[in-house]
């Protein structure tokens, strides 16, 4: 606990700092007579700009590039957005271990939203989110090396990443400003996304070349599907404190179902964002019985990141985050996590990467003859490019390739290898990028 009030103080001190030295920059700006181009609105609140949008009530960046498709009537502003990636990945392909495979799939996700204001300060905001990758993926998702959680026949999932459910998110949210500075937000969803971790993987611009799950995706932003889930969230300029109620168990091995609301787990999460450039958070959940085949095993999630966001120019720009993340058993376990990723963009071409470090035990992994409290420590490196090649009807297609290296602990090699290796050729769709001005939208070719 002490350790954590520490990371609470040192956000909120740094957080000011930064926002002093962007709010002086501003002035000085608005003295010389600079325009600043009005954006338009965020979805939790009349006084941020869209950019900040992310997945559930999280926040990214200001400065943050977005993809997707705009409509506009005249009391509503709805966006679709997603991505799917044609591909075939290799794993193990040095053959070192035991876990070779390879497979072509398709994995994939859209989003729609609409917002819409309700009188002078009210916001409406109504979101979906779906994945075929049930039907991509097959019920026993796609293989990666080291990667667990969840279920398939009853039997947990070792070196593959689970498919999505169909629907991801059905959500509904409401805000009234208060003042330009002050924001009260409610939200529901079924499912829908907590106030716990930051922004879902998939949502992140410094992993949106990436289709694979991070190894520590359940020790970090996993909880951005939760069948029943409820947010109240107070923003004061760059601060904003929620606090939310949701299911704690995993979904289900039936991704086309709606799983049965519980609401027997918890969470906090502070947010912060100093200027456009930065996106913080640190947040800590309880989480009763998240695993199937763990009833008795209750777990005290705790993250904290920092997402960075830059423009060298409109068609130049790096996105990086790097994540922590502790999951503190009720059995005793306690094993961390921690991520760092970049995307670089210019012009068409995107060279991103990742790494990666996860501690898990043998349970997770089902491997038998260790003491049950014994950890593996884990790392991988994940390197990556990709190339736009066409532009059709604001919709991007591009072809890329990446590979992932593993690090294997000793106690591990004569299973896995020394330094297995992963590869994986894609082909990927997702929409343009948009420039948004104070009433029209364009697209960027």
């Amino acid at each position: 606990m002490k350790n954590i009030k520490i990371l609470i103080i040192l956000i909120i001190f740094c957080s000011s700092a930064v926002y002093a030295q962007h709010d002086m920059n501003s002035n000085d700006k608005q003295d010389t007579g600079m325009h600043r181009e009005t954006k338009m609105s965020h979805s939790f609140s009349l006084s941020l700009p869209m950019n900040r949008n992310a997945s559930g009530t999280a926040w990214l960046p200001d400065e943050s590039p977005m993809h997707g498709y705009m409509l506009h009537s005249d009391k509503w502003m709805i966006m679709f957005h997603g991505s799917v990636f044609l591909r075939y990945t290799g794993i193990d392909i040095t053959k070192q271990g035991n876990f070779g495979a390879g497979k072509y799939d398709a994995p994939n996700w859209l989003m729609g939203m609409a917002q819409r204001n309700t009188g002078k300060d009210g916001l409406l905001r109504l979101s979906l989110m779906m994945s075929l990758d049930r039907i991509t993926e097959g019920g026993n998702g796609y293989p990666i090396l080291f990667q667990t959680g969840e279920t398939w026949e009853g039997k947990r999932l070792v070196n593959r990443q689970h498919p999505h459910d169909l629907f991801s998110e059905l959500s509904a949210g409401y805000t009234h400003r208060i003042s330009h500075d002050i924001d009260i937000s409610g939200y529901f969803g079924y499912p829908g996304e907590p106030a716990l971790g930051p922004a879902a993987f998939m949502h992140r611009v410094s992993s949106m070349n990436n289709a694979d799950a991070p190894l520590a995706h359940h020790w970090q932003d996993a909880a951005h599907i939760t069948f029943g889930t409820g947010t109240l969230g107070f923003r004061y300029k760059i601060f904003k404190a929620e606090a939310s109620v949701f299911t704690g168990s995993e979904p289900d091995e039936n991704r086309f179902d709606f799983d049965k609301p519980k609401f027997d787990s918890y969470s906090w999460r502070i947010s912060s964002n100093p200027g456009k450039n930065f996106a913080l958070q640190l947040s800590q959940g309880y989480i009763k019985s998240p695993e199937a085949l763990e009833k008795d095993i209750n777990v005290t999630r705790t993250t904290a990141s920092i997402i960075h966001s830059h423009n060298f120019s409109m068609n130049r720009n790096i996105n990086t985050t790097a994540i922590w993340g502790l999951n503190d058993r009720s059995d005793g376990l306690n094993e961390y996590s921690l991520l760092l990723e970049s995307n670089l963009n210019v012009n068409k071409f995107n060279l991103y990467g990742r790494y990666e470090f996860v501690q898990k035990d043998p349970e997770e992994l089902e491997l038998s003859g260790f003491e049950h409290h014994t950890k593996f420590n884990i790392n991988a490196l994940t390197l990556g490019a990709n190339y736009r090649i066409f532009n059709l009807g604001n919709t991007d297609i591009s072809i890329g390739m990446q590979g992932s290296i593993y690090f294997t602990p000793g106690e591990l090699q004569t299973i896995y290898g020394k330094n297995p290796v992963s590869a994986q050729m894609y082909i990927k769709i997702n929409p343009s990028r948009m420039l948004m001005g104070n009433s029209t939208t364009q697209h960027k070719h």
